[in-house]
């Protein structure tokens, strides 16, 4: 257990490894533009090329194509419902602080509350392999911690522009990453033998769910908002190459 927890605990601290690259340099409108928009495109990728589909194929051995597409479905359409309650609940830009840093800084928290949901069930997951196969669960928690990194650069980027402040960047990244423990911790401890791969597997397809309102609703339109389409639309393929690589090493 101990040796389980260590690596999970090393995969989510990679978040913060790519948070601290990420405060080296206050970018501009113009590196926010594009910072914004590659964590709309990791948050695509990661949900529509890794969460969903591992859903979907968990649903398809057990039931039929039309009962396993409408329960994945469901879900997802669940967490587009959820993540549009999340936004609603958050104050607006002006709570925050200027007009455009308030922007910035209220889209930060959004993807990093988004992430914190995804790291969960991603913890619980490298717990699992961990305890049933240490080596499998290695592998697992080093290509988690490689396609975290980007992660970690997608929370850290707009803290540090909306606040100057690179301690508040770093602990925003770290939070976010510290969730892949505590999400090994809920599925050992508080949950016991509850959990189980069936529903972590569905939290996944929930919050991918979230993870789509979030960047079609918040990180693209605050992008575009930021600079010119050609960027955000850049830092969106960036977004994308980075998470197809970090989930072809998951593979």
């Amino acid at each position: 257990m101990l040796y389980a927890m260590l690596a999970t605990t090393l995969a989510g601290l990679s978040t913060a490894l790519g948070g601290a690259l990420g405060v080296l340099r206050r970018p501009g409108r113009r590196g926010m533009a594009f910072s914004m928009g590659f964590g709309a495109g990791i948050m695509v990728a990661v949900s529509l090329m890794d969460m969903l589909p591992a859903a979907l194929g968990k649903y398809l051995a057990a039931f039929s194509p039309l009962r396993a597409g409408m329960m994945a479905a469901s879900l997802v359409l669940l967490g587009l419902a959820a993540g549009a309650l999340l936004e609603k609940l958050l104050p607006e830009e002006a709570a925050f602080s200027g007009c455009e840093e308030g922007r910035v800084l209220r889209s930060a928290l959004v993807t990093a509350l988004a992430l914190v949901g995804h790291n969960l069930p991603e913890g619980a997951m490298t717990l699992f392999a961990s305890l049933e196969d240490p080596a499998v669960g290695v592998r697992l928690a080093v290509a988690i911690g490689l396609h975290n990194l980007p992660e970690g650069l997608a929370v850290a980027l707009p803290v540090l522009y909306a606040t100057k402040s690179r301690g508040r960047a770093f602990l925003a990244a770290l939070a976010s990453g510290l969730a892949e423990p505590a999400g090994a911790l809920l599925a050992w401890g508080l949950l016991g033998g509850r959990i189980t791969a069936g529903v972590v597997i569905g939290m996944a397809a929930l919050v991918s769910g979230v993870m789509c309102w979030v960047s079609t609703a918040e990180l693209l339109p605050t992008a575009l908002s930021l600079g010119k389409k050609e960027t955000a639309a850049a830092g969106f393929g960036a977004g994308l190459l980075a998470m197809t690589l970090g989930i072809a090493l998951l593979s």
